[in-house]
């Protein structure tokens, strides 16, 4: 079967189900794109992973792409091969100096782990055909390197906008030590808007 890379297009909260996100991903060089509803801790890891965040301490994704690293394996792709009953299954392609190794993931860790090692996200014709939506010519595409946002970046955008430069920054500490990356990406945005 053919492969058909997508990239991360958007985050956003979930309209459909409420205390998830979804992932949109958009055939690279076409006009389709995938949503895949995933929970609230993936969506961070995936965010913090786009942002280029630092967190004080590592984040589950963070400390599997280290063990990988330790051990000298890479990720070389992630393929989202299969649907069923609504819900994605995907493989890691990993491999070593000796061995190319197929591992099951769920599609939400697989992608957190593609962004921290940079590889390319695949799927097949057949998910495209019943899980993909076809957007018109008209519809603004994502341009490589740009910044994914989410719907709670542009919500929390009126009320940050509100406040002062330091009660930003004050507030961006407090998101931090929560470990809400998510709400600490709107934040820093809004801050650099203003620099």
């Amino acid at each position: 079967m053919k492969k058909i890379e997508l990239e991360i297009i958007a985050l956003s909260h979930s309209i459909t189900q409420t205390h998830s996100y979804a992932v949109v991903l958009g055939e690279v060089n076409g006009l389709r794109r995938l949503p895949i509803v995933i929970g609230g801790f993936e969506a961070q890891a995936i965010a913090v992973a786009l942002e280029r965040m630092s967190p004080s301490r590592p984040l589950t994704h963070d400390l599997m792409k280290n063990f990988m690293n330790a051990f000298d394996v890479q990720l070389q792709e992630i393929i989202i091969n299969d649907l069923q009953e609504g819900i994605f299954f995907s493989k890691l392609i990993c491999f070593t100096e000796h061995d190319t190794v197929e591992i099951d993931s769920r599609t939400s860790d697989a992608l957190a782990l593609a962004v921290r090692f940079h590889c390319p996200i695949y799927t097949y014709e057949h998910i495209l055909d019943n899980a993909g939506i076809l957007m018109d010519d008209a519809t603004p595409k994502k341009s490589k390197g740009e910044n994914v946002g989410t719907k709670e970046t542009i919500d929390k955008q009126e009320d940050l906008s509100k406040m002062s430069l330091d009660e930003l920054e004050t507030h961006l500490n407090e998101v931090l030590e929560n470990e809400d990356y998510i709400k600490a990406i709107a934040i820093r945005d809004e801050i650099n808007k203003r620099k």
